[in-house]
């Protein structure tokens, strides 16, 4: 479902299948009870029984997300104990040595 502002049009038709900005995603019975703002049109599209096909590059997509989100991590890394702490951390300091 999403909302065409400039035509006051509500659209609804099959689930997408990419990320659309201001798309949502409604299950059959929400898709069906669904109505529009008073003064708005309802369009349905023709949603059909078919589910989209996949293509083998979607399913090596999911394949890599899997391997990805498997993949063990590195340990952050550890800050020594010995570095100065508070406002002053990470910042250079300028060290005279004629004692100014």
């Amino acid at each position: 479902m999403t909302y065409v502002h400039a035509d006051a049009t509500v659209v609804v038709g099959p689930l997408a299948t990419r990320a659309e900005p201001g798309a949502l995603d409604l299950c059959r019975n929400h898709a069906a009870r669904m109505t529009a703002p008073r003064g708005w049109e309802l369009l349905r599209l023709d949603v059909g029984e078919e589910q989209p096909e996949r293509s083998r590059d979607d399913l090596l997509a999911i394949a890599d997300a899997v391997r990805e989100a498997a993949r063990p991590r590195p340990p952050a890394p550890q800050q020594p104990a010995d570095l100065p702490s508070g406002p002053g951390r990470g910042h250079l300091r300028i060290i005279s040595g004629n004692g100014e």
